[in-house]
């Protein structure tokens, strides 16, 4: 069979799965490590190499770049032939990005420990492998963009098609102006705007839109109903590469940056929550008359969960953002609850829902366990709803104590019990992710098969 009567490359696919995996179990065992910090019982302590502050950095790296990117790119290796019609330009450079990828993540990993790391958030990359991550996103867009584009000229591009072409440009501009222009050229007040705004675009541009694009083509696959407003859709896009740029500055309210961008920042952040209600509409119209999808299905369940918690972080970003709420909470451990909801309750979610449905179809094998596929989304959702809501109180206590000028330590003893709930909601998504990876690699192994194999 030719690529194009099967454009999707199965073994690629399960690749990055393996390898988001992989990254997944190093970021949380990261993060477990740093939340002990805060209970004074921290494991590697006088360990230079292990010090908690760069085991914190190999904690958001590795989710961003070993799990999420890695999660969505064999997601986009299903949906991106399916959706156009079209293989990706090239099966060798799959591989070649593929392998290229792998050792960038080892590589930052390790050069943040050994104390190469710089001081930008989801930047943090030694300087030194920068370049090979600039070269690693034109590949992609390389052999994504082909395929799409070729998709045009037989007919109107799907929505998913217009996230995926967009985060696939967006991000090459993104990263060389967060990564290069603050280290570099623009120091001070101006260095740190643009900080902010690479922060907030990384995760807008690149991981939002391609988790959007996703969740356009998967659901209305599954559920086998069209999306209920093709018109909606488009202006969720086209609201997400308008208002999204220009939040990055709520990360420096109160700072010497012109208040005027500041300004900017509160009305786009308000704004996207207009935007992401419009597409989270559009979602609940589309699932209308399929809502026992819900209760049956457990990537829908892992989708659709995931869209509920994306508004909840929108709504939360929209109040934080303000220059009222900003006096309180800054940094607080609000801020810690509203990333983490995004990057693991949103994002993560979609890609275990998206793994989920594609693993019996990749191994060709029926679920080893439906019980371990209900308690790792009940695991995971618990514990995320668990450490949001003690962290989001945790920080409102936190500012009311700084706000009354108390003493520091005050603010440390007041907030040892919610970290200890922290590290306890942090072991309830542990035993989620180890109960999926349990049960797919068991389901790896059953001796029962689907029929048809491969659909």
């Amino acid at each position: 069979m030719n690529e194009r009567q099967n454009p999707v490359n199965y073994n690629l696919v399960t690749a990055h799965i393996i390898a988001a995996l992989i990254f997944l179990i190093m970021s949380i065992t990261a993060g477990l490590l740093y939340s002990m910090q805060f209970l004074n019982y921290y494991p590697l302590q006088g360990i230079e190499f292990f010090s908690p502050g760069r085991i914190r950095m190999v904690h958001t790296n590795a989710v961003a770049y070993g799990w999420l990117l890695n999660g969505l790119l064999s997601g986009m290796y299903w949906a991106v032939p399916r959706t156009s019609g079209y293989p990706v330009l090239s099966r060798q450079l799959s591989w070649l990005i593929f392998w290229f990828l792998q050792i960038l993540v080892l590589a930052t990993a390790i050069g943040i420990l050994g104390g190469y790391a710089q001081a930008i958030e989801f930047g943090e990359t030694p300087i030194f492998i920068d370049p090979f991550i600039t070269l690693g996103l034109f590949l992609l867009a390389i052999n994504f963009i082909p395929p799409i584009l070729k998709s045009s000229k037989d007919a109107p591009l799907y929505v998913s098609l217009w996230y995926f072409i967009g985060a696939l440009v967006w991000i090459i501009m993104v990263y060389i102006m967060g990564n290069y222009i603050p280290q570099f050229f623009v120091p001070g007040a101006a260095g740190a705007a643009i900080t902010g705004n690479y922060i907030h675009d990384f995760v807008g541009l690149l991981i939002t839109p391609l988790g959007w694009g996703l969740m356009y083509f998967f659901v209305p696959t599954i559920i086998k109903k069209p999306i209920w407003s093709h018109t909606l859709s488009l202006m969720g896009f086209w609201g997400l590469a308008f208002f999204y740029p220009m939040q990055g500055i709520h990360h420096f309210m109160w700072s010497p940056v012109p208040m005027h961008v500041q300004y900017s920042a509160v009305v786009a952040s308000i704004a996207i929550e207009v935007v992401v209600t419009s597409v989270l509409a559009n979602f609940i119209m589309t699932l209308k008359g399929s809502g026992d999808y819900l209760r049956t299905n457990y990537p829908i369940r892992w989708f659709y969960t995931g869209m509920v918690f994306y508004w909840v972080t929108c709504f939360q970003c929209a109040i934080q953002s303000t220059l009222t709420a900003q006096k309180l909470i800054h940094f607080t451990d609000w801020v810690v609850a509203h990333a983490h909801l995004v990057m693991f309750g949103v994002f993560s979610f979609w890609l275990m829902g998206i793994i989920t449905e594609l693993w019996p179809r990749l191994t060709g094998k029926e679920w080893y366990s439906h019980s371990l596929n209900g308690w790792a989304y009940w695991l995971c959702t618990l514990g995320i709803i668990l450490m949001f809501i003690d962290l989001t109180i945790g920080g409102v206590v936190q500012g009311f104590i700084w706000w009354g000028l108390n003493p520091f330590m005050d603010s440390i003893r007041f907030s040892v019990p919610f970290w200890f709930v922290r590290t306890l909601s942090g072991l309830m998504i542990s035993g989620g992710i180890i109960s999926l990876i349990y049960n797919l690699s068991m389901t790896a192994k059953n001796k029962n098969l689907i029929k048809p194999l491969r659909h």
